[in-house]
């Protein structure tokens, strides 16, 4: 599948650790920002999820730390559908370094949920649009 979008980020003080590079939650955190993004984007945001009471939830994470990023380095968020199948979706988001290397590579495996029955379900046409798959 294609890339869905690309989210540039520049790696600010409260990003780094005492080593001096970006610390590992803050991955999740920006790859999250990513997402959000996204979705928002193509009219899923948060005032949408509280709507429909149907919002995103993440089963899965495999994460890989590939190199250092560090303080006021911008970096280049992709994001990537890899499918869905039922209820459960994959998709691979890479953080990308001005010289092209990838820094990290992530592969979220994820549902929609519904917040009143608090199962997840099959993805609607609205949360297929957000994603990319329609």
């Amino acid at each position: 599948m294609s890339v869905l979008n690309n989210y540039k980020v520049t790696i600010k003080e409260h990003h780094v650790d005492s080593l001096g590079h970006m610390n590992n939650a803050t991955y999740l955190a920006l790859f999250e920002e990513a997402r959000w993004e996204v979705i928002t984007s193509r009219g899923y945001g948060f005032k949408d999820i509280q709507k429909m009471k149907q919002g995103p939830v993440i089963l899965e994470v495999n994460l890989k730390f590939q190199r250092e990023v560090l303080l006021r380095e911008t970096i280049t968020i992709t994001l990537e559908m890899l499918g869905y199948k039922g209820k459960i979706a994959q998709m691979k988001q890479q953080m990308i370094k001005d010289d092209g290397s990838v820094a990290s590579e992530a592969v979220f495996t994820f549902g929609l949920f519904d917040m009143k029955e608090r199962k997840l379900i099959e993805p609607t046409p609205e949360w297929k649009r957000a994603i990319g798959m329609d």
